[in-house]
């Protein structure tokens, strides 16, 4: 199992959220990394402007190609239309209000020890980013009790 960080916004995270989680969706620019994910695989979501940890969902699928509208948008390409997709479903995923907060928990992740809460932003730059088990461990074990 390779754990992932998905860096999306809020709003791309509901209309996810109104699909059941049954599909996470990346930009034409993520082809490569969509098509390494494998099913078992578990994707992470990192909202960004929230700067929260919404949920974990886990790869069922291999990925595929598909240019039909599901509702997400791209701040920078208006017309982006998140093409590389793969079938997903939830694993822990809290109502809104609780998710976690990262600013309270860099000191806990290897990913952004070293940043800290104020430089934050760049351990999170681009769509998609592979993280450590024991990363993922604590952002597991941390949305399972706000769940």
């Amino acid at each position: 199992m390779q754990p992932w960080i998905v860096v999306g916004s809020p709003e791309n995270f509901e209309a996810l959220r109104k699909r059941q989680f049954d599909v996470g969706a990346f930009k034409s620019s993520r082809q490569r990394q969509a098509g390494e994910m494998q099913p078992g695989d578990r994707l992470v979501y990192y909202l960004t402007g929230d700067v929260q940890f919404g949920g974990i969902v886990e790869v069922t699928g291999e990925s595929f190609e598909d240019h039909s509208d599901i509702g997400l948008e791209s701040e920078g390409k208006p017309d982006e239309d998140f093409p590389y997709r793969i079938q997903t479903k939830p694993v822990v995923v809290p109502e809104p209000g609780h998710y976690v907060e990262v600013r309270e928990i860099t000191d806990l992740l290897d990913k952004t020890r070293k940043l800290g809460p104020k430089k934050l932003g760049m351990a999170f730059r681009g769509n998609l980013h592979k993280i450590s088990d024991g990363d993922y461990e604590v952002i597991e074990r941390l949305l399972k009790e706000r769940a």
